[in-house]
């Protein structure tokens, strides 16, 4: 029988945390381990997960790691993934509660289908169920990667889809594809930090063969907070490294080819407008070139990688 392991990344997640390790002990397919991975949070995170792992009948069942500092998104999967060799994982953010069935339907499918690499189900707001949240990860020409089916009506989302990948909000993944896809050891490439970093999994599986799949039968709701709002609710920290990892999954991912050719004019266009709109508008995010050039070696480096693992796999 396959098995399964949840992993989930916590920073200031009270508020969050104990509907999302509630609804995960209550999965019909019962994880074999549930890891978490605190970034070093004062809110009292720690003291209700440390509660949860403690509790007569759930001993053993949930692994607590505190970091000392915050180690990111991406490096505190990469700590909790490290903790399991299940045959699945689920990549969970504390802010989503799952259905009793999310973990069970996915897996399943998975089982069904040993080409498919990663799985998300249908995401609903948490603040309006009958809203979409995320059908998956869609791709647009101009390489801006954006969630499937936001703030559409749920009932429309009744089908299964092929996605270009899935969000690392509730995403299951298949172990071997892990394996497979990692870089420096790496599944989530910890020079992102935080954000974006499931859209570079995604464009890295799809080059070394692996599908990705969007399945409604699995339901969860997810609680976005401030993503909920406009761009100015959201801090500079977070708009910087998403501006920044953006560049970093073009660099390491657009294959070089005749498309290449009408993508560059079109790439140009929308980078000048969108770095007129920064002078004007947010300044703060000029910061993250220096980085970006700073990184440029080592994402090329990265890309050389994926390239050479591409190249075996069709030799």
């Amino acid at each position: 029988m396959a098995t399964a392991s949840v992993c989930i990344v916590t920073y200031n997640s009270a508020s969050d945390i104990e509907a999302c390790l509630h609804a995960v002990l209550r999965q019909t397919l019962r994880p074999e381990q549930v890891i978490v991975i605190d970034n070093a949070s004062n809110d009292g995170t720690q003291a209700i997960v440390q509660r949860y792992a403690a509790n007569e009948g759930l001993k053993g069942n949930i692994l607590f790691i505190s970091n000392v500092i915050n180690n990111g998104f991406a490096g505190g999967q990469n700590q909790a993934i490290a903790q399991t060799d299940a045959d699945y994982v689920l990549v969970l953010n504390p802010d989503v509660t799952l259905r009793q069935d999310y973990l069970a339907e996915l897996v399943a499918f998975m089982e069904s289908n040993p080409q498919v690499g990663s799985v998300t189900g249908k995401l609903v707001f948490g603040s309006d169920p009958s809203k979409m949240d995320s059908a998956g990860l869609g791709m647009r020409r101009t390489r801006q990667a954006y969630d499937l089916a936001t703030d559409e009506p749920a009932a429309n989302w009744s089908k299964p889809l092929e996605v270009f990948g899935v969000s690392g909000a509730a995403a299951v993944y298949r172990m071997a594809m892990i394996r497979d896809i990692q870089i420096d050891g790496q599944f989530f490439d910890e020079d992102y930090f935080a954000y974006k970093e499931d859209v570079d999994v995604a464009w890295r599986a799809q080059k070394l063969g692996w599908k990705a799949s969007y399945i409604p039968s699995a339901d969860a709701l997810h609680h976005r907070g401030w993503k909920q709002g406009g761009r100015r609710s959201v801090p500079l920290f977070i708009r910087r490294h998403s501006y920044q990892n953006r560049w970093f999954t073009l660099i390491k991912n657009e294959p070089i080819s005749w498309q290449l050719l009408w993508l560059i004019p079109l790439l140009t266009f929308v980078e000048a407008a969108k770095l007129a709109y920064i002078l004007l508008r947010e300044p703060g995010l000029l910061g993250s070139w220096p980085v970006i050039f700073k990184m440029l070696p080592a994402m090329l480096r990265k890309r050389k990688q994926v390239n050479r693992k591409m190249k075996e796999k069709r030799s």
